[in-house]
């Protein structure tokens, strides 16, 4: 380690404890609050508490409340937003330990659905197709590389983060994704869910398509469908659920670095100017 990130990792554990102290807080407060089912129409819309920690947290930054409230100028500042960038990645590990206590109990009912749950998930690369014109139509530059790149935001975060850094445009992107699936994202598949066995698919086939590689909306979808179905196929439901979630993060690793990034940043170059043109500007310009 040089001298220079020695001084920037002793900086950083100055705010660490206060970071600590401001998540704790919001976890115990989120926790309280629990789980929230909304009916509306034929469906349920099922609040989670994750939700309710991320606009708490989005309240107490120095943008919005942190200018106001003097006492939160000290814990919440840019070094402890800097740091929470940092711990996002860490505190995606326990994530991936709860997948496996879904599924290792109900393995070999998912082994039973064969290629099935491997080549669902080739539906990810579709995504830079549709989601990059729709980013350049909406002004974005090289975020949109960050943003449209995989539907798959865990795994993304990382690849992005690692590539570009998270405080690069394509960093912001990614970041912005992530932030409006979490919020936006767990309303619409815990409503979504709850309507989808009225489509007449197996519910097996369901609980695979809420794996798209976010755990927010995964649990909300799942556990949403999981309250439609009978009781004794609702652990079943769950199980195909992370397992899809899990492999989606296993090759969405691997899709965005070998496939989804290099095709994403070529794509980006070749559309990107014809936005240009009609009166968007755009920058072409970027890591590849």
């Amino acid at each position: 380690m040089t001298e220079k990130e020695t001084l920037s990792w002793k900086g950083r554990s100055g705010v660490f404890l206060p970071l600590l102290a401001v998540v704790i807080v919001l976890v115990i407060i989120s926790e309280l609050i629990g789980i929230i089912k909304i009916s509306l129409g034929p469906g349920t819309v099922v609040l989670l508490p994750m939700l309710f920690a991320v606009i708490m947290g989005m309240l107490i930054t120095p943008a919005i409340l942190g200018k106001r409230i003097s006492a939160l100028k000290k814990l919440v500042n840019d070094d402890t937003m800097e740091l929470a960038g940092v711990g996002v990645m860490i505190a995606l590990i326990p994530l991936g330990v709860r997948y496996g206590t879904l599924v290792g109990p109900n393995i070999v009912k998912v082994l039973e659905a064969g290629p099935a749950l491997i080549l669902q998930e080739l539906g990810n690369l579709l995504t830079p197709v549709i989601a990059i014109p729709l980013a350049l139509l909406l002004g974005l530059k090289r975020e949109a590389v960050g943003a449209a790149v995989s539907i798959c935001r865990e795994p993304t975060l990382g690849v992005i983060g690692e590539k570009y850094g998270m405080d690069s445009p394509e960093g912001n992107g990614v970041l912005g994704t992530y932030m409006v699936g979490t919020v936006f994202g767990t309303i619409f598949f815990g409503f979504l869910g709850s309507l989808a066995i009225n489509t007449g698919l197996h519910p097996y086939a369901l609980a695979m398509a809420t794996g798209v590689g976010s755990g927010s909306m995964m649990a909300a979808g799942s556990a949403a469908l999981a309250a439609t179905v009978p009781a004794a196929i609702k652990d079943t439901v769950l199980a195909y659920a992370a397992t899809s979630n899990m492999l989606t993060g296993i090759t969405g690793i691997y899709s965005v670095i070998f496939i989804a990034l290099p095709f994403t940043n070529w794509y980006y170059k070749k559309i990107a100017p014809k936005f240009e043109k009609k009166g968007t500007p755009v920058e072409v310009q970027g890591g590849e």
